[in-house]
């Protein structure tokens, strides 16, 4: 049985090979030029590594890569071997070849859990993609719920699809928003990740197929892996311009995924917005291939540049939630520690979705839900989330000069919402550096993380949590570790030199 789960047509591999950076490239051994395999073969690697090309996805074959590249059959042979005896490449008789990651070296790749608070004095904690609770709206929201609750103390509490009033309210912001959508259309859920665990397992079945975004969220990643999911990357446009439709059209009608889950709202990790031109073609691509589209909104409040005009929400292009069904969450546009979240879709979908909560969680908590519902109906959550905003964009500028000032070599595209920034290196190991910044005092998830079986080596993700003095000793604390790697130095032992210094 082959091993891969994509497919890379030629003509796409070529125009990825010509479009890498020149600058990225090893430069030349002894001054003398490469030779024209070796400089194959380390751009398939590159690509591989840095998730532009997904781990198991089958290469064209030699003559056609030749044929598209405008190099001998024999150049693209021998750049295949070498990709082979470095780990890089498996290939079977009859099953063509696929990209892999060199065995031997394990990476992380579970979601980085928050930092306990008590730690907080000695760590700057760029893990978590979370802010702190806006006030007074907090206060403000809980006051309401508490005066609200004896209406449903007298009950068994036990509300499966949620609170009809939060069902409502949420309705109405779609409608709001552009979308007719009534409450049955609604599930609330206990914060956006109990959403996609109740879509996935009412979906798919262990072993099944789903696309995600490469990179995508490290949390739902290790969600779907440990329900037995088969992942397939799908890489996101050159540059991170949102989402690469051929691709995608391209994986849906070769992998055959049953599921796709997708950020199109200022995506975590890299911040990227999809265009609505996209967006309509991934929901046509999605409906063809019989392939349920889930579209991640947590972060869709967090508009940053007022200037922005925001393109449509996934689901208008299917209106009734029969290809679509959108998760969306209190958690990042208010507070985390507010776990609610919803479920939008046709009304059968969520039918099935609140008979089979039975056997989970049943519901989500009744002052919770209340709490939200008082901020929808006074107008708070616009309030709340007005300020939410206020704070992001500050610390978003806060972090990025600091990463000018620090690190002028790292490379980033400044995001434009959303709570997070995805910085390519310099070449250097973002596993490394995030352990060596670890003993100097910064948190950070590396690259891995957020990506299939080891891409992104060359990448780390910087939330907006920090600001002014704190982002400026973020970045100096992370240019130390950088430079503790880039010299080969044994991390434990020169970092804790560093720290009594």
């Amino acid at each position: 049985m082959a091993q891969w789960t994509s497919a890379v047509g030629a003509p796409q591999l070529a125009r990825l090979l010509r479009s890498q950076d020149s600058g990225a490239t090893e430069l030349p051994i002894g001054g003398r030029k490469l030779p024209a395999y070796r400089s194959l073969a380390d751009g398939v690697r590159r690509l591989v590594l840095e998730g532009r090309v997904p781990v198991a996805a089958r290469l064209p074959a030699e003559r056609e890569l030749a044929a598209a590249f405008g190099v001998s059959r024999t150049t693209v042979a021998a750049a295949y071997e070498a990709l082979r005896a470095e780990g890089f490449l498996e290939s079977r008789r009859g099953s063509g070849s696929w990209t892999a990651v060199p065995a031997g070296n394990p990476l992380p790749t579970r979601g980085l859990e928050p930092l306990p608070p008590e730690a907080a004095g000695s760590m700057i904690d760029l893990g978590c993609a979370a802010l702190p609770a806006p006030e007074p709206w907090l206060t403000r929201a809980v006051q309401g719920a508490m005066a609200d609750l004896p209406l449903y103390a007298h009950t068994h509490g036990d509300y499966p699809a949620g609170l009809p009033v939060l069902r409502q309210a949420l309705a109405d912001r779609y409608t709001a928003r552009g979308i007719p959508t009534m409450p049955e259309q609604i599930m609330v859920t206990t914060g956006a990740m109990g959403a996609v665990a109740a879509i996935f397992r009412f979906c798919t079945g262990r072993g099944e197929r789903v696309a995600v975004d490469s990179p995508s969220y490290a949390n739902i990643l290790q969600l779907m892996r440990d329900a037995g999911a088969r992942l397939v990357p799908v890489a996101l446009g050159e540059r991170l311009a949102g989402w690469d439709i051929p691709v995608w059209r391209q994986v849906m009608r070769d992998a055959a995924p049953r599921m796709a889950y997708v950020v199109a709202d200022f995506h975590n990790p890299t911040g990227t917005l999809a265009t609505e031109e996209q967006r309509r073609r991934l929901v046509d691509a999605a409906r063809s291939a019989g392939t349920l589209l889930v579209v991640d909104e947590t972060m869709t409040e967090l508009r940053l540049d007022e200037d922005l005009e925001p393109p449509r929400p996934v689901c208008s292009f299917d209106p009734a939630g029969s290809a679509v069904i959108t998760v969306g969450s209190a958690s990042k546009a208010f507070w985390a520690g507010m776990r609610i979240g919803w479920v939008r879709a046709a009304p059968d979908i969520i039918r099935s979705l609140v008979a089979a909560r039975a056997y989970s969680d049943l519901g989500s908590p009744v002052l919770e839900q209340l709490a939200i519902a008082s901020l929808l109906e006074t107008g708070g959550w616009e309030e709340a989330v007005g300020i939410r905003r206020e704070q992001a964009r500050e610390n978003r500028d806060a972090i990025v000069a600091a990463l000018h000032r620090h690190l002028p070599d790292w490379e980033f595209t400044v995001p434009r919402g959303g709570l997070t920034l995805w910085a390519r290196t310099g070449g250097l190991s973002g596993s490394r550096i995030a352990e060596a910044g670890e003993r100097l005092g910064v948190r950070v998830p590396s690259g891995p993380r957020f990506g299939v079986d080891g891409a992104f080596e060359g990448f780390v993700r910087l939330p907006f949590t920090v600001s002014g003095a704190v982002a400026d000793e973020a970045a100096v604390r992370l240019a130390g570790a950088a430079r503790l790697v880039a010299t080969g130095a044994p991390v434990a032992t020169e970092a804790r030199q560093a720290l009594v210094a």
